[in-house]
């Protein structure tokens, strides 16, 4: 922040109309309250001014929380450890603001003194703030976390999530139905975007829910609790990073909805266990409690022909006087690097599926990183091989009813859909033919995976055994860039039907002229007898 910015919020007052000790049990002076901050020496402190010299606050704005308890209604406390596994607080106070806009205005001011703070380096009692990067804002590019954290802080997004009611009436029932996990708990909500999770676990009973949100879409998650007054008194909504907040108590329940296109996508997993690591008691569920990645090779000649036929644009030879082939070889690896987001039909699958299960409650943050996964399948037909389908499911582990939700072909579609990496070089297999390979995922700073991915037949019929690998294709994928197809799964039928007759193409040019020739004919044509029917 620049001088002449501080020197302009230095000299703002905010009024309020209380401030209480946290520590004492006495009702607080009716006498008018005033919060300020300041910088000196380098210091950056805010201030709770009263009447009552005894009851005025200090706090140093480079350990100090923020915590919103209502539209009005603030904690401030002081953290006064630097251990980064263990938090304690040397002080806080209760506050509350006359009006909606006093404590919008005194928020943004706190974040950006509490910013410059943190840059500075301050001095606190046990030594200086850290200036290095939050570990989230160490792994992720700032480009892709600034696009991702615009895109779930707009309401048409979170529409999108709300409206896949498979998703959100899986997580209304996996709530509802364990209400004895919930009721009288203390729940965070890890990623509340909208506060939805929230509030169902404030449906069932919940003691009190830390929504927690590091994108705009706080500031709607707090208006739409609001106007749900049964809920409101016991969600607290939190502006920030799960890596970087910190919370008042220990909690009961995570719930949170981090999965993405092939579950671990946008890489909020590690999110998820970071707050868990964080903030979850010893005995506490985490609401999903374990994910499923199932796999199985499918042949779909269409979409191969459909990406294949993509890069076609770049054979021609006399673009406005331009030969593009020499680009064709790098478009046609490119559209094959990109996953298949669709719905398709579970009759394309090739082989039975097999799945490799990620637990929540047990994963490291670092067993993130890279995941690699061994294939192996058995066809069940004679067919051409294109590729690898994948989808996933997560386990709700309650302690009254296990509830999946999945992502599978052949069932409800979600927002997800279903994932194909197609490969360029397809592969010829015949029934009962051992399939293998290995699926290898690295994640990137762009919150999002490479994908590795080796397919080969090996040899089958007597000796198979003694035989090595027939064919192989390999084929790379960004999963941060799939093509979208959406399309609704398409019908396979077993047998062709043939075509009854085959009809003359129209040239979208000569349709006017015969339609004109068709209805001077049709006239020539009319019977001459007026009550004739046509």
């Amino acid at each position: 922040m620049e001088v002449s910015s501080l020197k302009k919020l230095e000299q703002m007052e905010f009024s309020l109309d209380s401030v209480t000790d946290l520590s004492s049990s006495s009702v607080s002076s009716s006498s008018p309250a005033v919060a300020t901050f300041s910088c000196v020496d380098g210091v950056t402190e805010l201030r709770f001014l009263q009447s009552d010299p005894t009851l005025c606050f200090n706090f140093d704005l480079a350990s100090a929380q923020l915590f919103k308890l209502g539209p009005v209604h603030f904690i401030c406390v002081s953290d006064s450890s630097s251990s980064s596994e263990e938090k304690s607080f040397s002080q806080g106070v209760n506050i509350k603001f006359k009006n909606d806009k006093d404590s919008k205005d005194f928020c943004d001011s706190f974040e950006e003194w509490k910013k410059d703070a943190v840059v500075q380096g301050s001095s606190v009692q046990n030594g200086t703030v850290s200036t290095k990067k939050s570990k989230f804002d160490n792994k992720i590019e700032a480009s892709s976390a600034k696009m991702y954290f615009r895109y779930y802080g707009q309401l048409l997004h979170q529409q999108n999530m709300l409206q896949d009611y498979v998703r959100t009436g899986t997580y209304y029932a996996a709530v509802m139905e364990n209400r004895s996990d919930f009721a009288g708990r203390v729940v965070v909500d890890v990623g509340a975007g909208s506060g939805i999770l929230s509030m169902f676990a404030a449906q069932a009973g919940a003691k009190h829910v830390y929504a927690v949100e590091a994108s705009e879409m706080a500031e709607y998650a707090r208006k739409l609790i609001a106007g749900n007054p049964l809920f409101a008194e016991r969600i607290t909504v939190i502006k920030g990073k799960v890596e970087d907040i910190e919370l008042p108590e220990k909690a009961d329940i995570l719930i949170s909805e981090p999965m993405g296109t092939l579950l671990v996508n946008e890489r909020m997993l590690e999110s998820y266990v970071i707050a868990r690591d964080r903030f979850m008691s010893p005995k506490g569920k985490m609401f999903p409690t374990v994910g499923r990645i199932h796999m199985a090779p499918f042949s779909d000649e269409f979409l191969f022909i459909e990406m294949a036929n993509k890069a076609l644009f770049w054979q021609q030879q006399n673009y406005y006087g331009v030969d593009l082939t020499p680009l064709y070889g790098s478009a046609h690896q490119g559209y094959f690097s990109q996953p298949v987001v669709d719905a398709f039909d579970p009759r394309v699958l090739v082989a039975p599926p097999m799945f490799h299960m990620i637990d929540f409650t047990q994963m490291k943050e670092e067993d993130f990183y890279e995941i690699d996964i061994p294939l192996k399948f058995t066809a069940s037909m004679c067919t051409r091989l294109h590729g690898l389908a994948c989808w996933f499911d997560v386990l709700f582990d309650g302690s009254t009813v296990q509830r999946w939700l999945t992502t599978a072909p052949g069932a409800p579609t979600t927002h997800w859909y279903q994932i194909r990496c197609v490969l360029s070089q397809p592969l010829y297999v015949m029934a009962g033919q051992e399939i293998t390979g290995r699926l290898h995922l690295i994640a990137h700073s762009a919150q999002s995976y490479t994908i590795d991915l080796t397919l080969s037949a090996k040899m089958w019929g007597p000796g198979a055994s003694q035989g090595g690998i027939l064919q192989s294709s390999t084929c790379k994928f960004d999963l941060k860039e799939p093509y979208y197809r959406m399309s609704q799964p398409q019908a396979y039928p077993v047998a062709q039907e043939p075509s009854l007759q085959l009809q003359p193409e129209l040239n979208t040019q000569d349709i006017q002229t015969q339609n004109d020739e068709l209805e001077e004919e049709l006239l020539q044509q009319l019977p001459q007898n007026p009550s004739t029917q046509l």
